[in-house]
């Protein structure tokens, strides 16, 4: 006969164990997951919000004399801006049709399986591109647009959730920044490539989307001999054999049984072990603020503004004396501190937090923006006021990718248990890319109606998310996925599940656990 006093003791000692985290170094096969994983993904979605930009004049010229040979004539000017701002918001619709369709095939390949599948756009999407000068056909490359498109829909939305699945929670947030870190090294690549002396020349510019295959064919050679998310593998496909030999190779060690018994303890505390649907999860009270949470963080990473200040970044530096030939150069200083902004961000996201960082990032923002209203509005006044427009557009820059740039994506992983984690990218994905061609589509005309006072309209939305995220988003690092689960149950409005039901569903993994669960199961059935 077991003393309740001991097995209490007994089971408190087991679910301290059980949540404990093992903080062991990066292993190898993990650090190849996360940088192939988004070299083959991020790099090449980042890559393409920047290609377009230097051989803008040389890509319009090719589809003016395109036109002539085909008809006889000129393209005229409304045609030639028809033509042109099709090719770059068509990268949007293809990544709004690529978030669409990844909960589907999240589901039949898994979470490698869908990156893998993913290069296939990305190749398609090469040949296209660069093969569209020759072949004299502009139609290739808004094709091939919309196609990259559609390869950086999924990706965003696959990378983030495999990270965040065959990550350690104590570095999970660390890990899930390489995805913004190779966003910001992608736009920092193509305005590299892109200058005069390397591939934004008549001659060349079709080779800058070239480049693209090397990281699509550098993930081709690297992810088939690293394991699937094991808590895809145990969960959804009840393959834990596979789950564990993926567990030690991501994490190094042999005895991975803390990292299943935790994973079981998740599938057991899950109303529904099926991939929930879209409609599902949009139904389901016990996610509901976890979902509206996904939505704003989503929202204002693409309201925010970031994609505004490249339309001033030029004139700016215009105005301040810099000559035409030169800025290009300068401009390269915007990708450089958006790379090295995104690196301190990883490295200090498992100290400072989730939270601190968002909310410290639109904060900055709203400060940096309000005041280039201000020297954006006397910049004809004082010839210096040109100079500190320039380094507050750097510092919003900074302040972005310090938080609003990456966390989003993470959190997106983090707020949602397995079954319902492909619906929520699925939506996050399709908030990111509807609000990333509203803003392409509208900033025009704001810009035009309020002249410089246009990033005032940002201010707001960096303010309002702010005080969202200081209000509901609970800190989750270094929590289980049930723990942060259960952070939001209060504000759900659904019970929290008792010590003792956590304790059951924690143990009743592994029926001999430490010899403890029989001892709990008939303490608990003797009450």
């Amino acid at each position: 006969m077991h003393k309740p006093q001991e097995d209490q003791q007994a089971a408190d000692q087991a679910m301290k164990d059980s949540g404990k985290t093992s903080e062991q170094p990066v292993t190898a096969c993990l650090f190849s997951a996360a940088f192939f994983g988004a070299l083959g993904s991020s790099f090449i979605y980042g890559y393409n919000l920047s290609v377009v930009n230097a051989p803008t004049l040389y890509i319009k010229a090719f589809y003016n004399k395109t036109w002539i040979e085909r008809y006889g004539e000129p393209l005229g000017a409304e045609t030639a801006t028809l033509l042109w701002s099709i090719t770059v918001s068509i990268f949007s619709i293809g990544g709004l049709l690529g978030a669409l369709s990844v909960t589907m095939i999240l589901k039949i390949l898994g979470r490698k399986g869908t990156l893998l599948l993913n290069n296939i756009f990305a190749l398609t999407a090469v040949l296209l591109l660069s093969l569209g000068e020759s072949a004299k056909s502009f139609e290739m490359l808004i094709i091939g647009r919309f196609i990259i498109g559609v390869d950086s829909g999924i990706a965003l939305c696959a990378l983030p959730m495999y990270l965040g699945e065959i990550t350690p929670r104590h570095i999970r947030g660390s890990i899930g920044q390489f995805n913004s870190i190779l966003i910001c090294f992608g736009v920092f690549t193509g305005q590299v490539l892109g200058l005069p002396e390397l591939l934004g020349q008549e001659t060349r510019w079709s080779y800058l989307f070239t480049f693209m295959a090397l990281p699509a064919v550098l993930q081709l050679c690297v992810m088939p001999f690293l394991p699937e998310s094991p808590r895809y593998l145990l969960i959804e496909r009840r393959d834990e054999a596979g789950a564990e030999r993926a567990f030690q190779r991501f994490l190094g060690k042999k005895d991975v049984s803390q990292e299943l018994e935790e994973v079981h303890a998740e599938a057991r505390a899950q109303d529904n072990l099926h991939t929930a649907s879209v409609m599902q999860l949009l139904g389901s009270q016990a996610v509901r603020w976890q979902l509206i949470t996904i939505i704003v963080s989503m929202a204002c990473y693409q309201l925010c503004g970031l994609n505004a200040i490249w339309y001033y970044t030029s004139g700016i530096l215009q105005v301040a004396g810099f000559a035409e030939s030169i800025i290009p150069y300068i401009t390269l200083s915007t990708g450089a501190i958006e790379t090295v902004a995104a690196i301190i961000s990883g490295l200090v996201i498992e100290r400072i937090g989730r939270k601190p960082l968002l909310i410290f990032g639109f904060v900055a923002m709203a400060v940096f923006f309000s005041l280039l209203t201000v020297f954006l509005h006397f910049q004809d006044s004082l010839s210096w006021m040109p100079y500190l427009s320039y380094i507050c557009i750097l510092a919003v820059i900074a302040s972005f990718c310090s938080g609003p740039g990456g966390i989003p994506f993470v959190l997106t992983g983090e707020l949602f248990e397995q079954s319902y984690r492909p619906a929520a990218f699925m939506i996050a994905g399709i908030v990111n890319w509807l609000c990333n061609f509203a803003v392409g589509l509208l900033f025009p005309f704001i810009q035009e109606a309020l002249q410089a006072f246009a990033f005032l309209v940002f201010v707001v939305v960096c303010v309002l998310g702010s005080i969202y995220l200081y209000v509901v988003l609970p800190e989750t690092k270094n929590k289980t996925f049930m723990d942060i689960s259960q952070s939001f149950a209060k504000i759900n409005k659904i019970p929290v599940p008792s010590p003792g039901h956590e304790m059951e569903l924690v143990l009743s993994c592994k029926p001999d656990m430490n010899g403890k669960v029989q001892d709990i199961i008939k303490m608990e059935s003797s009450f």
